[in-house]
C-alpha cells in the first residue's frame, strides 16, 4: 500500500525520509480554528483526521491502495494551547513563557485506508523543559526566523534544541510526527513496506 503524506511540513517529511519510508506528498488545506473550549487533544486528533480523509477523498480514484497519514501538533503549557504565532510579538510572548518551564506537546495522529476507508487514530503527547532563557536569547532567536512556522514557536531540531534540558516521551513528536507510534499504527493495518517506492515532493 502507497503511504500519502497529508502535509506540507517538511518536518514531517524529513521524518519519514530519515527512516527510508517511501511516500507521497499531499498537502491539504483546512481550517484549523479551535472549536470554543475544546480540550487540545480532541483539537490536534480532529484536525489530523480531517487532513487524512480530505486526502483519501483525493486518491480514491486510484486503482493502488494506499494509507493516507494526517498529523497535527500544539505546545500546551498549562491550560493555554500555543500554535504556531502569527507575529514576533506573539513569537517572543510564547519563549518568554515556555522559559524556565515544563509544557506538553501534543500531536494527532490519523491514518485513513483507500479505498475500504479504514482509519485508525491517535493522540501522542510529550513532556519537554525548558531552561531559562534570557531576553538577549529570546531576540536573537527571533532573529533566526525559524519561531514562525511552528507550534509554541521553537523548533526542537533547530537552534532552540539547546535550550531543551529534559524530554519525557518521543523526539519525533516534539517534531510533528511521532514515528514510533506511526509504525505501530502502520503495522497494525498490515501495510507492508516497498523500499522501491520513491518519495515525492
Amino acid at each position: 500500500m502507497k503511504l500519502i503524506l497529508a502535509s506540507g511540513s517538511p518536518r514531517r517529511a524529513e521524518i519519514l525520509r530519515n527512516a527510508e519510508f517511501a511516500f507521497e506528498v499531499l498537502p491539504t488545506n483546512i481550517d484549523e480554528s479551535r472549536l470554543p473550549d475544546e480540550p487540545a487533544a480532541d483539537y490536534v486528533l480532529r484536525l489530523a483526521r480531517d487532513k487524512a480523509h480530505i486526502a483519501a477523498r483525493q486518491v480514491k480514484a486510484r486503482s493502488e491502495p494506499s494509507i493516507c497519514i494526517g498529523a497535527d501538533t500544539t505546545v500546551v503549557l498549562g491550560k493555554r494551547l500555543l500554535g504556531k504565532p502569527e507575529s514576533i510579538e506573539e513569537a517572543r510572548w510564547m519563549l518568554r513563557e515556555l522559559s524556565g518551564q515544563t509544557h506538553e506537546v501534543l500531536t494527532g495522529i490519523a491514518l485513513v485506508t483507500t479505498p475500504d476507508l479504514r482509519e485508525a487514530s491517535h493522540v501522542e503527547t510529550t513532556k519537554v523543559t525548558f531552561a531559562e532563557i534570557s531576553e538577549e536569547e529570546i531576540e536573537n532567536y527571533l532573529a533566526s526566523g525559524e519561531p514562525f512556522d511552528k507550534a509554541g514557536a521553537y523548533g526542537i531540531q533547530g537552534l532552540a534544541g539547546k535550550y531543551v534540558t529534559r524530554i519525557e516521551g518521543c523526539y519525533f513528536n516534539v517534531m510533528g510526527l511521532p514515528l514510533s507510534r506511526l509504525w505501530r499504527m502502520l503495522r497494525d493495518l498490515r501495510w507492508e513496506e516497498n523500499r522501491k517506492q520513491e518519495s515525492a515532493e
